[in-house]
């Protein structure tokens, strides 16, 4: 189950150049606005809040300042989540619009976009020019996700991306320091949304830190301790007491430490027996390895869930080391 969702029999998702692996969505042939953008991904539609009933002794009675929050569909109008009066819904187009800007000064490309579940969540990434060169010929494209959820339980969030062009692998890499940008659904949203735009002339600046901090990371050389060193923090587990726990952080940590040798680009002059490659054979780990998980919710764990926060301890402990 791909975990896209499906409006009146098409799936939730454009996509540029390759064909995703679920072969499903609207392919474009070039780079679109954020209006042309939403229309293909099939995400032009609303969202809004209605009142929450209850019944007491066979009465219907109005539950106080709480409200569904649901799409607006003729034909389906699921309820994506429960919020209180407090809650601004920001649509769509006003989200993707946020990225309109820089694509128009021509500094990014709308990539692909799509929604999961019953549109739940809604996503955008947009391609940057360049690319960070971190030794020889192992480079990473550079990359921009907007994030927005009806469900009352996210903020919007614009997050830093790469990809590492000779495996795929993608790169978690803060936002000044946090895990991203980040905007609550409060009455004077858009008006900040718009206002965030401000932060965008940081791009440049930022994948240049980005860039030397990975160009950091390979020239630090790890021998077989530090790397069971790194591996054993960056796989911790929460619970000590936990065996199971015990059991899957010590597997992952094998996975990782095999990838360090055996992952693809890791065998590249420069990169070969590196911080750098150890960061790599954790994101290979959490990428590309065989998992229970259906393709949607290891894109949603890739990009919000536990193998976010993995990669985004593995690169953190990575940064400390070099500094």
């Amino acid at each position: 189950m791909h975990n896209l969702m499906i409006l009146n029999g098409q799936a939730s998702m454009f996509y540029i150049d390759e064909t995703p692996w679920h072969g499903l969505g609207t392919r474009l042939n070039g780079p679109a606005t954020a209006k042309e953008a939403i229309q293909a991904a099939n995400l032009d539609w609303k969202v809004s809040k209605t009142p929450v009933f209850t019944t007491i002794n066979g009465q219907r009675l109005v539950v106080p300042d709480t409200f569904a929050v649901v799409r607006n569909d003729p034909l389906n109008s699921p309820v994506l989540g429960v919020v209180s009066k407090d809650y601004t819904p920001l649509q769509n187009a006003e989200a993707f619009g946020f990225f309109d800007p820089i694509v128009g000064e021509n500094a990014a490309i709308y990539h692909t976009a799509g929604a999961l579940g019953q549109g739940e969540r809604i996503w955008l990434l947009a391609k940057l020019p360049g690319q960070l060169r971190v030794v020889g010929d192992d480079v990473a494209d550079k990359y921009l996700l907007l994030a927005n959820s009806h469900d009352g339980k996210g903020s919007v969030q614009v997050k830093f991306t790469s990809v590492r062009v000779v495996c795929q692998n993608t790169l978690t890499l803060a936002f000044s320091g946090g895990e991203s940008f980040r905007l609550i659904h409060t009455p004077d949203v858009k008006h900040r949304l718009k206002a965030a735009g401000q932060l965008l002339a940081q791009i440049r600046t930022r994948y240049e830190t980005m860039e030397e901090g990975l160009q950091a990371m390979a020239r630090v050389q790890v021998n077989a301790s530090r790397l069971t060193e790194y591996l054993t923090e960056v796989f911790k587990p929460s619970d000590p007491t936990d065996e199971g726990a015990l059991v899957r952080a010590e597997r992952n940590r094998d996975w990782a430490e095999h990838f360090f040798d055996e992952g693809r680009g890791n065998r590249l002059p420069g990169v070969r027996g590196t911080l750098w490659a150890a960061f790599n054979g954790v994101t290979e780990l959490l990428d590309h390895r065989k998992t229970r998980q259906t393709p949607g919710q290891r894109l949603n764990s890739l990009w919000f869930g536990e193998n976010y926060r993995l990669k985004a301890r593995a690169f953190a402990l990575a940064q400390e080391w070099i500094n």
